[in-house]
């Protein structure tokens, strides 16, 4: 006699293994469409819509993307950006996540009060502008980093991972003669590193991806991060008119750049993921527990 429970079993695992088979190629599906397009020639791009993967490849899009040494510049801007702005971030919002994470600090809850009210209220476009411009800020890198250099969330999520190590090994270290900054630096940030490597993620995805700060504050050209530089080559290979390097070139299909585009503005925070991956999870799931 065949136990019901374990029929039962085997077709629920079969449904699971089906559902998560089915969603799993839904989200890589369009990431190989996007590179397989970036490879396809002119022709077969012209004959096909959908491509996952080329009959013939084709080196032509990333050859315009990376004929000028333009795009090399922006790329080293953004790589600087990403780094200075992720280490500083981090070195300012563990000082205020540490100070508001313990409990003897008088106004704490004030000052949680207003954190969590610039979450939900944003000063607007034109103010934010406004105190930029009257910092001196404009046209200068730092216009990339200061206006956003404390996330409210990244936070609220490092206090509480903060809250969740206990005050024994503090009182210990302080009994020992160790400083406030002693104990943040060498007691608080090495039982952090989960949460470190996670926020440190979320800030570098930001400032890799700073696009409208970018548009807004620099006029120079030659200061444009990678994304901007990239928008301006979509544009430029979609017939519109854009004074540059390029201009004396024959764009590949606007397809073909936009997708060759999505894949050099991505790479490079994919290949950061890995070695911070271990960490990810479990940073993210410790500095939501407790509040």
């Amino acid at each position: 006699m065949i136990d019901d429970r374990t029929v039962k079993g085997r077709v629920f695992a079969i449904v699971n293994y089906l559902l998560l088979t089915i969603i799993g190629l839904i989200t890589v599906i369009p990431f190989v469409h996007v590179v397989a397009g970036s490879f396809t020639s002119s022709a077969e791009m012209a004959a096909k819509k959908f491509v996952l993967i080329p009959t013939e490849v084709s080196f032509a899009a990333y050859q315009f993307i990376f004929s000028t040494n333009t795009i090399f510049k922006a790329m080293g801007v953004s790589i600087g950006i990403t780094v200075v702005g992720t280490a500083f971030s981090m070195f300012i919002t563990a000082l205020m996540a540490y100070g508001l994470s313990r409990r003897d600090v008088d106004g704490r809850r004030v000052i949680m009060f207003l954190v969590v009210f610039t979450m939900l209220f944003h000063g607007g476009l034109i103010p934010t502008f406004l105190v930029v411009k009257e910092l001196g800020l404009i046209d200068s890198y730092s216009a990339l980093i200061l206006p956003s250099a404390i996330s409210a969330f990244n936070l609220i999520i490092l206090k509480n991972f903060f809250q969740n190590i206990p005050e024994g090994l503090e009182e210990s270290a302080r009994i020992d003669g160790c400083s406030d900054f002693g104990i943040l630096f060498r007691i608080v940030l090495p039982l952090s590193m989960p949460a470190i490597a996670t926020i440190s993620l979320f800030y570098a995805v930001t400032y890799w991806n700073t696009y409208m700060n970018a548009i807004f504050y620099l006029n120079d050209s030659a200061k444009w991060p990678i994304q901007v530089l990239l928008r301006q080559i979509v544009v430029l290979s979609s017939g519109m008119d854009y004074s540059s390097d390029l201009d004396s070139m024959t764009p590949p299909p606007a397809q073909s750049i936009k997708m060759a585009v999505i894949v050099v503005a991505t790479l490079p925070i994919l290949l950061v993921y890995p070695f911070l991956q271990k960490h990810f999870a479990k940073g993210a799931m410790l500095g939501s527990i407790k509040g």
